[in-house]
């Protein structure tokens, strides 16, 4: 019987990882043409070509992409097999979270919290932007993304994407630019505003509620991270239209209020992930 050899797929995925003979050659301390000759060996039992080459790169072809991601669940499979079968007293699992880096801790916190503290669980969390999050997720380089965005149409990648939730959206405050009974339209003239960047979800939607109510706001900031609006609007710097949730403490201890429900505005939280044949299973215990 014809079967797959496991060691030739070992050499290609570190050319796939490494995407250059050379590095993976280093890497597995043998010569570049003993791993040339093992990416011939697989490309021929498979009958399909897995890396094109571009100068002196190698990238994967979409029948390589569908090698590595089986290749990937093999080798996780047989590290877990390997980890089951030897652990000594409770086996410690990994879950992969990657976060849009303008997305609220606070949010991430309440979502994580029924992981967090378990001495079984090791959670490692990684944030950037969405072409470095949804790329490592379909690498399998993480179990899931948090993000308030949907992730892009990709051919290749079968994304499926969950609402986790969705909150409401506030004009946030410190107590001396919340004074006075002014409606939300006066409010907004007369303090200046700190925003999301342009083309958000929240920042489109609330230049749309300040067209509708024939304003035009002074920015007085336009930033991508929540952490930074946050920190902004406990200043003083400005009007900040944001979920409550991001402030949850300010807003418990008084140093911001929420002046006003913006109507018709509100973000949402997705959880992504991929179809695998090996799903981690902490996931069933967040999604």
């Amino acid at each position: 019987m014809n079967e797959l050899n496991y060691h030739h797929l070992r050499y290609f995925q570190a050319v796939a990882v490494e995407g250059n003979l050379t590095r993976a050659a280093a890497h597995l301390n043998v010569s570049q043409s003993a791993v040339s000759t093992q990416i011939r060996l697989l490309e021929e039992r498979l009958g399909q070509q897995l890396f094109e080459r571009r100068g002196r790169a190698l990238l994967l072809t979409e029948a390589g992409r569908i090698a590595l991601d089986y290749a990937n669940s093999i080798f996780a499979s047989g590290d877990e097999l390997i980890a089951t079968l030897q652990a000594s007293g409770q086996q410690r699992k990994a879950l992969r979270v990657g976060s849009l880096a303008t997305l609220s801790r606070n949010f991430q916190l309440k979502f994580l919290r029924p992981l967090l503290g378990r001495p079984d669980v090791e959670v490692i969390l990684r944030s950037g932007s969405e072409g470095e999050l949804f790329g490592a997720l379909a690498d399998l380089h993480l179990d899931l993304v948090l993000t308030n965005q949907q992730p892009p149409a990709d051919r290749l990648t079968h994304y499926v994407v969950r609402a986790l939730d969705e909150q409401p959206i506030s004009l946030i405050a410190t107590p001396a630019l919340a004074t006075g009974d002014l409606s939300l339209k006066q409010r907004l003239s007369q303090y200046p505003v700190v925003l999301t960047t342009t083309g958000s979800a929240l920042r489109i939607g609330f230049d749309a509620l300040t067209d509708r109510l024939g304003i035009k706001p002074q920015i007085a900031a336009e930033v991508d991270d929540m952490a930074m609006m946050r920190l902004l609007a406990r200043e003083g710097v400005g009007l900040a239209p944001l979920p409550p949730i991001v402030v949850r403490d300010e807003l418990a201890r008084g140093e911001l209020i929420e002046c006003a429900q913006l109507p018709s505005i509100t973000e949402s939280f997705y959880g992504v992930t991929v179809e695998r044949k090996f799903p981690n299973p902490l996931l069933e215990l967040l999604i």
